[in-house]
């Protein structure tokens, strides 16, 4: 084993003459990188055919540097894997460029991009459905068009297949497949005891009937639209209202919506349903992607946020109806198959009129009772803010004309400089600054100071200590605004409080001090700016205290002008308003008080993040090498000249809604072959493990070839003649030979087809992330199955400017509801789920990767999670069956397993409780293979 490992690494290093080193590094840049950098293409002005070419680099530099593989730009791309985009080198291939650049990178000959083929219009999956009678089977039952499909294909291949499986995996696998949760042993016993010819049929009907289905199913579906519940980006704040968009995809799921119905509420909903919100909120589809929300002034950046998110809306759509890489003619023509740049930009027009952010989720009547609440409230509002307004604008002049008199009475205001109080000189242990108010947000000091006289006697250093009643924690760290910055005698840290309420800052003096003055600044020497919010303490007290319990006030902010510039405003205001004016002025604020009280109480409309529409403020240009600034012709609202059926164009003044219309039909109209296509293929390789096209968002050029194309496109066809129904396809699927099949290996067939993509033998999988989680919380006994609703959180969540998320280390019941409703923050693994490959939502994912490592046998061994689920199992398994260990394990097998412990397995069961305790037996059997492995 350990020759296996070392080999490959000696043969990285394994002799090499420069004539050999240098074929093999130019051979690599002529098939990898003359694409995009050939002197046709110069891409980012590079041009890789000569070496003086290549030393001489394009918009980012020079690409290679001989003799320094670490400084070449060509070695770094291609280390970093960025380089060839989406196709990275083998490590060995990158080896050899960095070995061929050291060496000096010898280039003598002139290199000619190698000629790559292309799709055209005559593409396979572009062509229309072609229905062809199945061949005619041969094996005992495998009598289904599906299961004549492909048993045909496996007798080209010398193929035979598998026995069928037995009923106790026949449930697990499929109430697996529709639900994601394990079957309970009862439901086990009943099918493997019913004899009855349609007891299968029975069971899918049964499973495809449960509400557990729209939860799973539906969930594959969010995969593929790239569903997440934050924004991404830098500041990835949470989206409290995405989550009815969750809910609708699993009720459209268990209500069987007809396909080409959830393609128009997703693209239309507003248009086709105006007014009802439960077929409205579908437009959610749209805005699921991330959205920068960091605002932007910069004409350019701003325009390239919008181009970004209409990025994020076509390869969205192009991907999960139409299996196309459309989002690749952002910046050209595509590379590899037929569409054009111009087509990129006909589908930004179409959604040129989307933009992101909450809409009301109510019913016209639901927004007439709220808003016969609210508008009079509203109006009262507004009329006490015209007449303040008509008192201020009415004294202006004498404002004017008595502003520093008035001024000169006060002290000057505090503000993040130095601020000071002076008192007389008395005896005190504890100092404490009570902080009542501030200029806006979350108070915060660099430091704070006491005196006795010419003596700072509160640092540190001289033996003061500081407390504070609230301090912000962030960054996981909770010192990284702790209130010893207040004491060090420095002005480069701030402690923050956590919350815009009053705070105590407690200064304790080692002895007793003769203490004079306070003082404290914010932001002393502005070193700050940019970082924190300008925020000044402006409301205080100070007081002292010898034991810390009797507290004697020596100083205020009383006298001190107001902070912010609309008190002081204020203040001279009532100074200058005779008396009926000020007390009519303090009544109107007083109202106006108790109305927005009554108005912050009234019922308000709720709110869902499904994308707000609006005519566009201007038309949609073709971007020049997709660069925001470098504007071409305005492009109109077109279908893609890939597809020629049933084209469509929308006029620039037509409602911006009917541009959507148009898509969402011509995306289902019965002659376009790729959308019933993508979406057949998409349930086979959910019930299967893999499509008949390997690359579900790919049925171009790059993607994989279709194993069994006749099947593919009867599969369409009986999608659509089924009116665009899933539940019918996955009921006819299920009952092939082929899915009830054993998992068993064959050497032989191994041989021929390692993969299983021929289907001799149902392929095994592992269980995904959801299901790993809420599998053992089924099996424990604690899995709530309470749907819908706002999500549970696995995380801590803080925001200060940007979001920050802490993994919790405490799973109360709110965590134990099934996975799919867990507030998925985009670039946050949760635990347990982001080991076992639940996906980030970034982009869309039609197909999962599925590692291995040894982080996931760690977490299903010591995750905390994990810890307290093997204490309820125990619990689980004295209360179902009692005090007798064999029964306790014969029990744990059944719930975990779907069968019988094995008289071995008990008594090796029983040794270790002997030995260890029931948790730890029921911390073994939530670690085994059995449990998340499908076969």
């Amino acid at each position: 084993m350990r020759f296996a490992l070392i080999l490959p690494l000696l043969a990285s290093f394994a002799p090499i003459s420069a004539q050999d080193l240098e074929e093999q590094a130019t051979g690599l840049i002529k098939r990898n990188c003359l694409t995009c950098h050939s002197a046709a293409a110069k891409m980012g002005g590079l041009v890789l055919e000569k070496r003086e070419l290549a030393l001489q680099g394009g918009a980012h530099g020079p690409a290679i540097k001989p003799g320094d593989s670490a400084g070449s730009l060509l070695v770094q791309k291609t280390a970093a894997g960025k380089m060839p985009p989406g196709k990275p080198l083998p490590d060995a291939e990158r080896q050899i460029l960095a070995r061929w650049v050291d060496a000096g990178a010898a280039w003598t000959s002139t290199l000619t991009a190698v000629e790559r083929k292309r799709a055209g219009k005559d593409w396979w999956s572009l062509q229309p459905l072609k229905v062809s009678q199945p061949p005619a089977g041969t094996a005992a039952g495998w009598t289904s068009p599906i299961d004549r499909y492909l048993l045909a294909a496996m007798q080209t291949k010398g193929l035979k297949p598998s026995a069928p499986a037995d009923r106790r995996t026949l449930i697990r696998r499929a109430t697996f497949d529709l639900t994601g949760l394990p079957p309970t042993p009862e439901e086990v016993e009943a099918f493997a005891n019913d004899s009855s010819a349609d007891a299968y049929a029975r069971l899918v009907d049964r499973l495809l009937a449960s509400p557990a289905y729209g939860e799973r199913w539906g969930r594959h579906w969010l995969d593929v639209i790239r569903f997440g519940e934050s924004h991404g980006y830098e500041q990835n704040h949470l989206r409290p209202n995405a989550w009815p968009f969750r809910d609708y995809i699993i009720r459209s799921f268990n209500d069987d919506k007809p396909f080409d119905r959830l393609i128009l509420e997703h693209l239309a909903g507003d248009v086709v349903a105006n007014g009802d919100p439960n077929v409205e909120v579908g437009t959610g589809f749209l805005v699921a992607g991330p959205h920068d929300t960091v605002g932007n002034a910069n004409e350019a950046a701003s325009r390239q946020q919008r181009a970004d998110d209409l990025d994020d809306m076509i390869n969205a759509t192009a991907s999960a109806f139409l299996g196309l890489t459309v989002n690749c003619a952002r910046c050209h023509d595509h590379k590899f198959d037929p569409i054009e740049q111009r087509d990129y930009y006909r589908m930004a027009a179409i959604f040129n009129g989307v933009t992101h952010g909450d809409r009301e989720f109510a019913s016209p009547a639901e927004k007439r009772r709220v808003r016969a609440i609210r508008e009079p409230l509203e109006l009262e509002l507004k009329a006490a803010n015209e007449r303040l307004e008509a008192i201020r604008k009415a004294a202006a002049p004498d404002i004017a004309e008595q502003r520093e008199e008035i001024l000169s009475k006060y002290r000057p205001a505090a503000g993040t400089g130095l601020t000071r109080e002076d008192f007389a000189a008395e005896e005190a242990r504890f100092v404490r600054l009570k902080i009542l108010g501030t200029t806006g947000g979350s108070a915060g000091l660099e430091e704070l100071e006491v005196w006795s006289g010419a003596r700072n006697v509160a640092l540190a250093s001289a033996g003061g200590k500081v407390t504070a009643s609230s301090t912000r924690i962030a960054d996981g760290s909770p010192d990284a605004y702790t209130p010893a910055f207040l004491i060090d005698g420095k002005f480069n840290q701030r402690w923050i409080a956590a919350t815009d309420g009053a705070v105590d800052l407690t200064i304790e003096l080692p002895v007793g001090e003769m203490v004079d003055a306070v003082s404290w600044s914010g932001d002393r020497a502005g070193g700050f700016k940019g970082k924190f919010e300008e925020t000044a303490v402006s409301v205080y007290e100070v007081a002292i205290s010898s034991d810390g319990r009797e507290w004697k006030k020596v100083a205020s902010s009383e006298g001190r002008l107001p902070s912010r510039a609309a008190d002081r405003e204020e203040l001279l205001l009532l100074a200058v308003l005779d008396e009926p004016a000020r007390d009519e002025y303090n009544d109107l604020k007083a109202r106006r008080k108790g109305v927005q009280k009554l108005l912050d109480n009234a019922p308000k409309l709720p709110m869902v993040y499904a994308g707000r529409m609006r005519d566009p403020k201007e038309p949609a240009y073709l971007l020049k090498h997709g660069n925001a600034m470098d504007r071409g012709e305005v492009m109109v609202p077109e279908s893609l000249s890939t597809l020629p059926f049933a084209k469509f164009a929308v006029e620039e003044d037509r409602p911006e809604g009917e541009r959507r219309v148009a898509l969402a039909q011509w995306l289902a109209d019965p002659k376009n072959p790729l959308t019933p296509r993508v979406l057949a293929n998409r349930l086979w390789h959910y019930h299967f493990g893999h499509g008949i096209v390997g690359t579900p968002g790919d049925f171009g050029f790059n993607g994989e070839r279709p194993t069994h194309p006749e099947l593919l496109d009867y599969l369409a066809s009986r999608l659509i003649e089924n009116g665009w129904r899933m539940k019918p396809l996955h009921r006819e699927i299920m009952l092939s030979q082929a899915y009830q099949q054993s998992s068993a290996f064959d050497e032989g067939s191994a041989r021929i087809d390692g993969d299983g993509r021929f289907l001799w033998r149902f392929p095994p999988r592992r269980l995904e992330a959801e299901e790993v989680r809420d599998t053992i919380l089924s099996v424990t006994g604690k899995l709530d199955r309470r749907m819908g609703g706002p999500g549970f959180q696995l995380y801590r969540y803080t925001v200060d400017n940007v979001a920050t998320y802490f993994p919790i280390e405490k799973f109360g019941p709110e965590t134990w509801r099934r996975a799919v409703y867990q507030t998925a923050a985009r670039s946050v693994p949760s635990e347990l789920l982001g080991q076992y490959d639940c996906p980030d939502s970034s982009l869309p994912e039609p197909k999962r990767i599925v590692t291995t490592s040894p982080l996931q046998a760690l977490a299903l061994l010591n995750n905390a999670f994990l810890l307290d689920q093997a204490k309820f199992f125990a619990e689980r398994l004295e209360h179902d069956a009692g005090a007798d260990r064999a029964k306790q394990v014969n029990r744990a097998f059944e719930l975990a397993f779907g069968r019988k412990a094995e008289a071995e397995e008990t008594r090796d069961a029983l040794q270790l409780i002997e030995r260890y305790g029931l948790p730890a037996f029921c911390r073994a059997m939530l670690n085994t293979s059995e449990l998340i492995y499908i076969r």
